[in-house]
């Protein structure tokens, strides 16, 4: 509960510092996300890349466990 409470009033917070009647912090707030975005972007990449790395690991060591369960069970 207090974990909620405590989201809520920093989204309450955020939402007026962006506003044009708060602290009007819209165009930093866009800044930070232009220059972020790359780098951002980045690591979505650099993660993707390790989960399709081990999906392929994965489905080989799938590929020997299933031959060498067929090599066994005949």
């Amino acid at each position: 509960m207090k974990a909620l409470i405590l989201g809520l009033i920093f989204f309450l917070a955020a939402v007026f510092a962006v506003v044009p009647q708060g602290l009007n912090w819209w165009n930093d707030v866009l800044a930070f996300l232009r220059g972020a975005l790359p780098v951002i972007a980045v690591f979505i990449g650099i993660i993707a890349i390790f989960i399709g790395i081990a999906d392929v690991k994965d489905r080989a060591e799938q590929k020997k466990e299933a031959a060498t369960e067929e090599k066994n069970g005949e």
